[in-house]
């Protein structure tokens, strides 16, 4: 029998609804439901934590295989497709061929992980049971880019947002909606430093997927959370959200000894298709497949030698550390996941190490002279700022409080890893580990149409067509073969989709200042 420490929550954070100027942030004690105001109304008071005992019978545990390959440029290690062999391992162990994660090592990482659900005009009941299956100690933040009809019973978001209520009431948990489409986050992210993600048209964030994520990582970021991972909202297997919730913390919990940054990416074992009356299992998406061999092709220019090590280029299931999550640009739309693949190989692959035909001009991690870093980002906050920056009683920054953030304009990230330069000199890196994980469970979502496909497949290879790396006959073989595929007219020019810059390049003191009041929805398990 094991005995084990957990911590859990004395109270929650809840949020008195009306007008912004007379919203009130205050703390429900759950031990006698009284309600405690907040001794200064600028910001909400933090969860509180009481340690309590817990008999645990079984430790349960996961068992992956263990990842003997990998590719390796610069600081970046893109490690071999992983898979998960025993979804409850019981009380095993790790073995010379497999590693397991136990419940206590999963709930070191969940209980500091938000789990992002982006959602757009999905079933009521998909959405319901997709934050079902989030682990009960992460954090929920829907972003939410659904059909509103202000006054009238077609608003969608506030049906998700009664659905999020309940399930926190029923589920005892703590959660935060926000919207897109919300005035107050578009006003919010362009007096921060990102007026490219509002559009000049309506003022409010451009939609797509990439801008959502950008949305839901500053909430996460806000609320000190250490791991972002996303999910989506049409998926209708809970117990697959829950696996791919599950291998983000496995990937967390293995890389945290050997790199400064992680990123886990979900490649799921199969994806069921109604073909001729029967139900059939593929192993890879139409978009997957494209993508995943043109990423592969592009690293063989840079080796020589050929590979299929990435599987997860379009991964929308899949998660990051915190501190890399503040340093990595972000591409709108689907671009977005083939993207965090690109900007790592640009910013920290060391590409000019490996024989090219084309010089590359690419902007390494270390220079201290360029701020577009990932190791030392000129940024008003950095992963070690924003802990100090966001922890009472040092600085008042809160989502919805303001805050001078001039004293954290020079803060910079000063933890590094140590590799050998291009001339030989010791150089100081932070290194990346990206593993991706096939799950166990099938990935069943809603059928999106072939238009969706394209359009996911198309702006990936828009983004590696204009990427810097690429060399010029690749680039000419993937006009050719966008021609040919018809997703781009013969002879016509590639368009670029929308880059955004990293949170760490933003005033994150300001965005929490302004990204509060009715804009941020907070839930608390068992109170309205």
């Amino acid at each position: 029998m094991l005995i084990h420490i957990r911590m859990a929550y004395e109270g929650g954070l809840a949020w008195i609804s009306g007008k912004k100027k007379s919203s009130t942030p205050f703390f429900f004690s759950r031990a006698n439901q009284t309600r405690i105001t907040s001794p200064n109304h600028s910001h909400p008071t933090l969860l509180r934590l009481k340690p309590f005992l817990t008999l645990t019978l079984t430790p349960h545990t996961m068992r992956l295989t263990r990842p003997s390959r990998f590719e390796r440029l610069g600081s970046i290690q893109i490690n071999e497709l992983q898979r998960v062999i025993e979804l409850d391992a019981g009380s095993g162990r790790s073995t010379s061929s497999s590693l397991t994660v136990s419940r206590d090592e999963f709930l070191a990482i969940e209980s500091r992980m938000a789990i992002v659900v982006l959602c757009m005009n999905e079933e009521f009941r998909t959405i319901e049971s997709v934050f079902s299956g989030i682990p009960h100690d992460c954090l929920i933040v829907l972003v939410s880019n659904s059909n509103r009809a202000q006054g009238g019973y077609n608003d969608r978001y506030e049906t998700e947002v009664n659905i999020l209520q309940n399930f926190c009431r029923e589920a005892d948990r703590f959660a935060i909606a926000v919207h897109q489409k919300d005035p107050g986050v578009a006003d919010a992210f362009a007096a921060a430093g990102a007026p490219e993600l509002v559009s000049d048209d309506d003022g409010l964030v451009h939609s797509g997927k990439g801008e959502g994520m950008l949305v839901g990582m500053a909430v996460a970021a806000l609320m000190e959370r250490e791991y972002v991972g996303f999910v989506d909202a049409d998926n209708y297997i809970p117990g697959s959200i829950n696996e791919y919730c599950k291998s983000y913390a496995a990937g967390f919990h293995l890389s945290r000894a050997t790199a400064e940054h992680a990123m886990v990416r979900v490649s799921w074992s199969s994806k069921p298709k109604e073909r001729n009356g029967r139900l059939m299992f593929d192993r890879r998406g139409r978009s997957s497949r494209v993508v995943n061999e043109w990423l592969n092709n592009l690293l063989q220019e840079f080796s020589g030698y050929g590979t299929d090590c990435i599987t997860t280029g379009n991964a929308g299931e899949h998660a990051m550390t915190m501190s890399l999550a503040l340093k990595l640009r972000m591409a709108s739309g689907f671009a977005v996941e083939p993207y965090e693949y690109l900007y790592l190989l640009e910013q920290m692959g060391d590409l000019d190490h490996h024989h090219h035909q084309n010089h590359i001009n690419h902007t390494r991690l270390d220079d201290d002279n360029n701020s577009d870093t990932l190791s030392d980002a000129s940024s008003p906050i950095s992963p070690s700022s924003m802990s100090q920056l966001l922890s009472p009683p040092a600085s008042p920054v809160r989502l919805g409080s303001s805050s001078n953030s001039s004293s954290s304009s020079s803060s910079r990230s000063s933890s590094r890893n140590s590799s050998l330069g291009r001339n030989g000199s010791r150089q100081q890196h932070a290194s990346v580990q990206i593993h991706q994980i096939e799950t166990r469970n099938p990935h069943l979502h809603d059928n999106k149409g072939d238009e969706h496909v394209s359009d996911m497949r198309a702006q990936a290879l828009h983004m590696l067509y204009h990427s810097p790396m690429t060399p010029a006959p690749m680039k000419a073989a993937l006009r050719k073969w966008m021609e040919d595929e018809g997703v781009l007219a013969v002879g016509g020019e590639v368009p670029r989709e929308r880059v955004y810059p990293a949170l760490g390049e933003l005033d994150m003191a300001r965005l929490a200042g302004l990204l509060g009041g009715e804009s941020v929805r907070r839930m608390v398990g068992g109170f309205p």
